[in-house]
């Protein structure tokens, strides 16, 4: 990548994103109905087949923190892709839940290792960079959800969920192709820096917000489409989904716009209690106006809270932060579906209503974060200036990726 052309690099790190995130992982969410009514997948089934993608998501989130040399692999990266896609094309070869419980597993290692390679290649290499940059490239997982629930929607009345995996490993594959020749981030020339105790808390408060996170947005991200088409007529689910990928793609580099005037801290708590309630609001009333707004809060927050997340990672400079917060976020996404599966016998509003709860808890250890976080930095020709109450609170933070100003 040229410095000179760093659009470039956010292309490309926007295109792996929409195969590994938006359409390896959830492009499962609009399929999980046609699997219902085609292939009789229950309920409790379908929730199986989504924690067996989030075990897999933990394991390779764990395998960057233990093996660090894979997310600097572009063997890695282009490895990830291909097998991500060819457990797409897998689905519809069998009936047994067994295969599909593996192929999902694999799918998540797969994509978690996409997810860790793409997203320290972008806050390695676009450090000296506008971090709305960034935020656009995060939004190709948008892009991925959008055109891959686009794919499903136009599918549920010509085909069954069989066309819906193989429309989805063809478009997993076109976008496979764009993202070969992403550069991942390269070896640091030295350890890093010692990380003071007060940074440590704050970073352990942000893992057990972002592992909440993970726990609480994870029953929407993969029972909202079915939520919403039982209390709504038509195909209103399906294009729900199409408007939780549309509103996702701008979302990112939005919240990284508002973090040059805001702390990350305040915005997380702020995406937090906007996500509650759109995840609460299918559950609390029925129509396509309910579930549009749903989507469109869903949508703009959940890419929001993981990109805020992990710059707040970085600017704390927690060795392998990105891969240690993954990690936590798939042990949240684990334990997501199970805890709600007991609630899934009378539909899916008790569920969901638990969800938004379980955000809330996420949105409370982002206040207890944003205690005596440090807040005003200027940053002149792309290096850092501590303001008073930086240097009042001990913190060094890295440079052009944290410009903060007072909330």
């Amino acid at each position: 990548m040229s410095t000179a052309s760093p659009w470039m690099h956010v292309a490309r790190a926007a295109v792996a994103l929409a195969a590994g995130m938006g359409v390896g992982r959830f492009v499962y969410t609009p399929i999980l109905p046609l699997m219902q009514t085609h292939a009789g997948l229950s309920a409790a089934a379908g929730a199986d087949l989504a924690t067996a993608n989030y075990v897999g998501y933990l394991l390779g989130a764990l395998a960057g923190i233990l093996v660090p040399a894979l997310v600097r692999s572009r063997t890695v990266l282009r490895g990830s892709l291909i097998v991500l896609t060819a457990t797409l094309a897998g689905m519809p070869l069998t009936h047994s839940t067994t295969v599909w419980a593996v192929l999902r597993l694999v799918a998540g290692v797969a994509s978690a290792l996409v997810f860790v390679v793409a997203a320290g290649s972008l806050l390695q290499h676009l450090r000296t960079h506008p971090p709305h940059l960034a935020g656009w490239a995060f939004g190709g997982v948008g892009a991925g959800i959008a055109l891959s629930g686009l794919l499903v929607l136009a599918l549920r009345t010509a085909a069954d969920w069989r066309a819906a995996w193989w429309a989805s490993a063809a478009l997993a594959a076109v976008l496979t192709a764009g993202a070969w020749t992403l550069r991942p981030q390269e070896a640091t020339s030295g350890p890093d820096p010692e990380v003071g105790k007060r940074a440590q808390r704050w970073f352990w408060a942000l893992f057990v917000g972002y592992t909440l996170e993970g726990a609480g947005y994870i029953v929407a991200g993969t029972f909202l489409v079915a939520a919403i088409g039982q209390n709504s007529p038509g195909r209103v689910g399906g294009a729900a989904w199409v408007l939780v990928g549309l509103a996702a793609v701008p979302s990112t580099a939005l919240w990284a716009r508002l973090a040059h005037r805001w702390s990350r801290p305040g915005l997380l708590v702020a995406a937090l209690l906007i996500q509650a309630a759109g995840i609460a609001l299918p559950a609390l009333v029925g129509g396509t106006a309910a579930a549009s707004a749903s989507a469109v809060l869903f949508g703009g927050t959940f890419l929001g809270i993981c990109t805020l997340a992990l710059a707040t990672g970085a600017q704390l400079r927690f060795p392998r932060s990105v891969a240690v917060l993954t990690a936590g976020y798939s042990v949240g996404q684990i334990l997501g579906p199970p805890a709600v599966a007991p609630l899934l016998h009378d539909g899916y509003r008790s569920a969901l209503l638990l969800a938004a709860l379980v955000v809330l808890a996420s949105a409370a250890a982002a206040v207890v974060l944003r205690i005596g976080f440090p807040h005003r930095m200027v940053i002149v020709d792309g290096s850092r200036r501590e303001s008073t109450e930086d240097a009042r609170s001990g913190y060094s933070a890295p440079g052009a990726l944290a410009p903060h100003s007072a909330d």
